[in-house]
């Protein structure tokens, strides 16, 4: 129920901060609404990114994380359909981090998709997540550098 609570409010946290970008310039409100493929034409549905770490669990060996993960089904149930994993890194000592581009309307999913599982091979913390590299490009263009 905890994990509902943090989702709801990092949702709500998302929408204010695209909110307050909107109200700024537009290249600050640009990052936090993702078209899923900016090089087709025509509107493009509004889309989030979040980064999940999938924090190993010290307890377990890597074979029994991975037998959990293969006896829940979670290399075939995540991520759920309509969720395109944007990267998806090992970082040692610490576990793996994904970074997704997914609807807001599926945000449910993919909670539950990591409930049922990734619980139990890892601790999961999430994080709502916006490409800032082209901004600092221009920026770093701008200023000569």
């Amino acid at each position: 129920m905890r994990h509902i609570a943090v989702f709801a409010g990092l949702t709500v946290l998302l929408c204010s901060a695209m909110a307050i970008a909107q109200q700024g310039s537009s290249e600050a409100a640009a990052p936090l609404a993702v078209n899923s493929s900016s090089a087709s034409p025509g509107p493009q549905p509004e889309m989030m990114m979040l980064t999940i770490f999938l924090r190993h669990d010290e307890s377990k060996t890597l074979d029994e994380i991975n037998a959990h993960l293969k006896q829940t089904g979670f290399d075939k149930n995540f991520p759920p359909p309509g969720v395109e994993v944007v990267s998806w890194y090992v970082m040692m000592g610490v576990g793996q981090v994904v970074t997704l581009r997914l609807p807001p309307d599926k945000l449910r999913e993919v909670n539950l998709a990591i409930e049922r599982g990734a619980w139990g091979g890892f601790r999961t913390e999430f994080y709502p997540t916006y490409d800032y590299k082209p901004l600092w490009e221009a920026e770093h263009k701008q200023s000569g550098k």
